[in-house]
């Protein structure tokens, strides 16, 4: 830290100091500089010293020790006003607001005391010449503050009528306050109206758009602007991150969080500001904050988390219901001290409302990823949803009315009315069907006494086999033995064939193909006696089917032409012969049966399969488009979904991605709420894929975000998850939301592994990264990205991305003031590309490289070696280029390159130099110049901008070498050349303006 010897190195103290981040250190280094400059024995040096401690500590948690230095200064002021230079008067009356607003925010100081203040603003700003209107504002603040909503109105309106003058708060900070009160008396469309200006970047300083980004966040909920809410909260919590002494704006993120159905987003926003639960310099803002952690603990516990650590004050562990009943009591305490203070009880009236806030919206999905944790305590129970969209394979039980009758109430009544509705959804294949026979199964044995016949106790054996799976083949048996009882010999053979298939489930197909074919053989004997129906039949030829399939299963995929092997070819015939056996059974004959339907529907997907597995991939997919709309058409379109999603894959394979796009669209549409979260979040990420390749980046962002949400939902959050994140912050940044992107894409980098997903995943989501940060400027964090990937990319056989890469990487390190780390990077990237063959990227590598060189202390020499490098590569490439194209871009690169070679030339004269070298290095300048335009006019209109660039650069060089006709006839030359070019052409534009400026200066320049 360097020593203060004198008032320049104070100054320069203080400003280093300025720019360091809020906080308790920055406060520290105030108070020494303070002290130091104590030592000067200057008074402005005190001034300034006193100013910029109170500017840290208003920006910091210690907010409440910035009136002992404004005190020191208004005394120094009243003594001594001419110790005090222009700006620091200046600084002296602006503080005044932060003086009389800060006041509010510590509930000790008495509102007479601060009325007082208001009162001394108020005459200082009059005596001093300046405009009212930020006293009005100062008194709409106290006002609002204490609840007196008449005085309130009267001062926002003086406030807005009153002239803008120099001690007004910049537009960016006043448009906020002012859309705060039009959100706090509930005119969110007014209040987005005000800020809007703020928020689309018009206006902005150190703490806006933070501030009115938070601000946003409720009231574009509310309006269901859901998609802008989304995108403030990513935008806006990257901002007010680093940012300490926006406590108030951190927790409007928090609760966004709270009241979007995000909670687990919450509690990380609270574990990355520890100190906010304790900091008590500013009262106020810990108020609001701790409201909002009462509010986020109290939605954790009615959702069933009460009992789950979370983050909170340090010094002990505390559950989400300890901190919700801690911070509401220490939020109201604060409030009852600001309402002693104030005389009413409108701060408690307003912490008790924002404590007890309903949640706004159930869901809205962020993008960014959220640890889901299971609640502590059973939450309240809610519709039974289907855990499997694809066709139930098992589900054929029943079909033959049976089961005992009955009327009126007891527990026989209750059974018989759960054994009709359970029948009736296994009758129509319903995906509850399942669930529905366990809860007969649950009353039935709760029900003493109560018989239940052979029949429905087939049914309920049959269902809680079809709920074990692989597991279930005993379970079938014993199901197969009572159908034999009930007297249902077809539905027996039934079951067995389902035992036989759980078994091929289980990877024994050789033993399931065994135990089927005496089934099978019966059925067909029994069916032609008709001694069964066609429903039992079918279902016996369907399991003999499904488990000959799965033998085509276990075959590998073809590869190649997608022709099968020869060894394959029976498998696939056997397995055919039997599907369309099944087909030849039950077409024609479904009628109105949905069984028979689902038979038919899925014979067909059947071969529509087995067509893929021949490389006929075109019947495939009309076989699957037939299938997925048999099932849809006869009211079970869940069953759909699988093979709308093999239709899309195969779809995609043909390049048919417009039905691939369909098919992924129907597949959602028919899973409906039956899908499982993995399928929806899955379903999800192929159309994001799809819709993104025809570049609807809007959409496709749209559906990268639910898959997102649903894999998190479905605990894929570390799998499936970050492809969805990679892909969103890939199609944010297409749509240049940056802030956004970089939230998404840092988000997904901790769970993208190179074994899971593979490098190339890694470094495309550190790439995208690093582009966002650089947008940003955030250079030196994009820098550190690129290396990242750099360094994967390096171990690739092709090398072109590390080049590119490091190249980047240079780029961004030069940006972010690090020359010598650049000028490394620089290397790296021109190594590469030389060994590339790629001369482009070398030369500009090598021009980058000067140009660095040029603000070293030994630069301007070491700046025209690399530039000369550059110009003798660029020389002697065209001669090897490929092809005629090829050629003239090289041509046009040693174009540039004498271009801005003269302009490097030019700017390496310093002040000191003398006037014959300056007089010498223009003339270098001026003729690498003319070099310039030699070389673009060789490649005719193709290059009519870059020759009048140089061309206006030549005259500018002129005009400073005192030939004036020299300069002016460039600029006449640069104007007729673009005579017959349109206004729209906005480098047309400006090249006349510059040429035209070019001859008003030699005018004068003549005339003087």
């Amino acid at each position: 830290m360097s020593e203060i010897t004198d008032f320049d190195s104070l100054r320069h103290a203080l400003a280093e100091n300025a720019a360091r981040p809020e906080g308790p250190a920055r406060n520290a280094r105030a108070e020494q500089l303070l002290a130091a400059a104590e030592r000067l024995d200057v008074p402005l040096a005190v001034i300034e010293a006193l100013g910029h401690q109170l500017t840290v500590y208003n920006y910091s948690s210690e907010k409440d020790k910035m009136f002992v230095p404004f005190a020191r200064l208004l005394r120094m002021w009243d003594e001594r006003p001419e110790d005090f230079d222009e700006q620091e008067t200046h600084s002296l009356h602006w503080v005044f607001k932060w003086m009389t607003t800060g006041m509010l925010d510590q509930p000790h100081i008495p509102l007479a005391s601060i009325e007082k203040w208001l009162g001394e603003m108020e005459q200082r700003y009059r005596l001093a010449g300046h405009s009212e209107r930020a006293v009005r504002s100062a008194e709409f603040h106290v006002a609002a503050h204490v609840g007196d909503v008449p005085r309130a109105e009267r001062a926002y309106a003086a406030w807005l009528a009153a002239d803008r003058d120099s001690m007004a708060d910049c537009h960016a900070c006043e448009l906020d306050g002012q859309g705060w009160w039009q959100a706090e008396r509930g005119r969110d469309e007014e209040a987005l109206r005000f800020w809007r200006p703020v928020l689309d970047g018009e206006f902005s300083c150190a703490h806006e758009p933070h501030a009115a980004l938070a601000s946003s966040l409720l009231p574009l909920v509310r309006l269901g602007r859901l998609d802008e809410a989304r995108g403030h909260h990513l935008r806006g919590f990257r901002l007010v991150r680093a940012k300490e002494s926006m406590r108030s704006a951190y927790a409007e993120h928090v609760e966004f969080c709270a009241l979007t159905g995000n909670e687990a987003r919450g509690l990380e926003l609270l574990a990355e500001r520890p100190a906010y639960f304790t900091d008590s310099g500013q009262p106020r803002s810990r108020m609001e904050f701790l409201s909002v952690v009462a509010l986020l603990m109290g939605r954790l516990t009615v959702l069933g988390f009460g009992g789950r650590q979370v983050p909170g004050p340090a010094g002990r562990s505390w559950t989400a219901g300890e901190l919700a009943g801690h911070a509401r009591v220490e939020a109201l305490a604060l409030a009852a001290r600001f309402d002693q203070r104030n005389g009413t009880t409108y701060v408690s009236e307003r912490v008790r409302a924002r404590m007890d806030q309903p949640a706004l919206v159930d869901r809205l999905p962020l993008g960014v990823r959220t640890q889901r944790q299971a609640p502590t305590a059973p939450a309240a129970p809610g519709p039974a949803l289907a855990t499997d969209a694809r066709p139930a394979a098992l589900t054929d039980a029943g079909g033959a009315d049976a089961g005992g009758g009955g009327t009126g109430s007891g527990p026989r009544a209750v059974l018989d009315a759960l054994l009709a509705e359970a029948r009736r959804l296994s009758d129509t294949l319903q995906p509850n069907a399942v669930e529905a026979w366990a809860a007969v199964a649950r009353a039935a044995e709760a029900a003493d006494g109560v018989e239940l016949a052979a029949r429905d106790r087939a049914e309920i054996a049959d269902h809680e086999a079809m709920g074990l799976g692989p597991e279930g083949a005993a379970l079938f048996e014993r199901a197969a033995e009572l159908y034999a009882a009930a007297g249902d010999p077809g539905e027996a053979l039934a079951a067995l064939a389902r035992a036989a298939y759980v078994r091929a489930l289980a990877g024994r197909v050789d033993e399931a193909v065994a135990a089927v074919a005496e089934p099978y053989d019966r059925v067909l004997a029994l069916y032609a006696e008709d001694g069964t129906g066609i429903g039992q039949t079918a279902s016996v030829l369907m399991g003999r089917a499904r488990i000959l399939m799965r033998r085509v299963y276990e075959l590998e995929e073809p590869a190649g032409a997608d022709v099968p092997r020869p060894s394959d070819e029976p498998v696939l015939a056997e397995a055919e012969t039997a599907v369309r056996e099944v087909l030849a059974l039950v077409d024609g004959h479904t009628g109105g049966d949905v069984r028979l339907a689902s038979r038919a529907a899925e014979a067909r997907a059947m071969l529509a399969e087995l067509a893929a597995r021949a490389g006929d991939a075109r019947t495939a997919t009309t076989l699957f488009a037939r299938a997925a709309g048999e099932y849809a058409a006869v009211g079970l379109p869940w069953f759909a979904v699988e093979y709308e999603v093999r239709l899309a894959g195969l779809a995609h394979r043909l390049g048919d991605e417009a039905e691939a796009e369909r098919a992924l669209r129907a597949a959602l549409e028919h899973g409906g709420a039956h899908l499982e979260p993995v399928g929806r979040a899955q379903l999800h990420l192929q159309l994001a894929e799809v819709v993104g390749g025809r570049g609807a980046a809007e959409e496709a962002a749209e559906h990268a975000l639910e898959a997102a949400h649903w894999a998190d939902e479905a605990g894929e959050g570390r799998t499936l998850g970050p492809w969805a994140r990679q892909l969103l912050g890939g199609f944010l940044l297409r749509q240049g939301r940056w802030a956004e992107a970089a939230e998404v894409l840092e988000s997904a980098l901790p769970d993208l592994t190179v074994e899971t997903h593979g490098d190339g995943a890694v470094v495309q989501t550190l790439w995208w990264l690093g582009d966002c940060l650089s947008e940003l400027e955030e250079h030196q964090a994009a820098a550190e990205r690129r290396l990242q990937a750099a360094d994967i990319a390096r171990h690739w056989p092709e090398q072109h991305d590390h080049a590119t890469l490091a190249h980047l990487a240079a780029e961004s390190l030069g940006q972010a003031e690090l020359p010598a780390e650049a000028d490394r990077a620089y290397a790296r990237a021109g190594d590469l590309w030389r060994s590339l063959g790629n001369v482009h990227g070398l030369v500009r590598s090598l021009r980058a490289r000067a140009w660095l060189a040029l603000r070293t202390q030994d630069g301007p020499d070491r700046a025209r070696e690399l530039m000369t490098d550059a110009l003798r590569e660029c020389a002697a490439a065209p001669a090897a280029a490929p092809d005629e194209e090829a050629r003239r871009r090289l041509v046009a690169e040693l174009g540039h390159t004498h271009r801005q070679f003269g302009d490097l030339l030019a700017r390496s004269c310093t002040e000191d130099a003398e006037d014959g070298s300056i007089q010498d290095v223009f003339e270098e300048a001026l003729a690498q110049m003319a070099e310039a335009v030699a070389v673009f006019a060789a490649l005719g209109d193709e290059a009519l901008h870059g020759r009048t660039g140089a061309e206006l650069a030549a005259g500018w060089l002129e005009a400073d070498l005192g030939r004036p006709v020299e300069a002016a006839a460039r600029a006449r030359g640069v104007l007729a050349a673009y005579a017959d070019v349109s206004e729209e052409d906005e480098v047309a534009r400006g090249r006349r303006a510059e040429a035209e400026q070019m001859l008003r200066v030699v005018r004068e320049q003549g005339d003087r």
